[in-house]
C-alpha cells in the first residue's frame, strides 16, 4: 500500500462518498437496492454513536478508495460481544490491489485488540469471486442460512 493511503475511522464528513461506495455495492447484490437516503441515515447512525459499529476507510488526503462497516452486537452462543461485517467495498477503479484486504485485516486487528469473539458475515451466494476472497483470509462456511423479515420503516 503507497505510503499516502491510509486506514482510518470515518467521519461525518465522509458520508456523501460512503453513500458512492454503498450505491456500487448495492448495485451488484441481487437482495438490496441503492437508496441513497437510506445509507445516508444507515451510514450516519454508525457514525454518531460508536456503540454501534465502526466504519474504517482507506483513504488519502484527497480519496476514498474503500470502506469496511462493522456492527457491534452480542452472542449468546459466544459468550460476548461479536461483530457483523456489513459493508466492505473498493470503488471499482482500485479492486485487484490487495485494497480489500487491507481494510479487512485491520478489521480482523480491531476486533482481537477489543475482544471480539468472532466476526459474520452474509455474502451473495453466486458470486464467487467474493467467497474465494474471504475463504483466503481465513472465513469458513457456516452451518447456520440467514433468514430474514423485513418491515417497512415508513409509517
Amino acid at each position: 500500500m503507497p505510503d499516502s493511503l491510509r486506514i482510518e475511522p470515518a467521519l461525518l464528513e465522509d458520508l456523501p462518498k460512503l453513500a458512492d461506495l454503498l450505491h456500487d455495492l448495492f448495485s451488484q447484490e441481487a437482495d438490496f437496492t441503492p437508496n441513497r437516503d437510506k445509507q445516508l441515515r444507515g451510514l450516519r447512525l454508525i457514525l454518531e454513536q460508536p456503540a454501534r459499529g465502526r466504519i474504517f476507510v482507506l483513504r488519502n488526503e484527497n480519496y476514498i478508495f474503500g470502506m469496511i462497516n462493522l456492527l457491534i452486537t452480542l452472542s449468546t452462543a459466544e459468550g460476548g460481544f461479536v461483530l457483523l461485517l456489513e459493508d466492505l467495498i473498493i470503488h471499482t477503479k482500485h479492486r485487484r490491489q490487495g485494497y480489500g484486504s487491507r481494510l479487512l485485516r485491520h478489521a480482523m486487528e480491531f476486533a482481537q485488540e477489543k475482544n471480539f469473539l468472532r466476526i459474520t458475515l452474509l455474502t451473495d451466494k453466486p458470486n464467487e469471486d467474493v467467497k474465494r476472497f474471504f475463504f483466503r483470509e481465513g472465513f469458513e462456511v457456516s452451518d447456520m442460512i440467514p433468514l430474514r423479515m423485513k418491515f417497512s420503516a415508513e409509517k
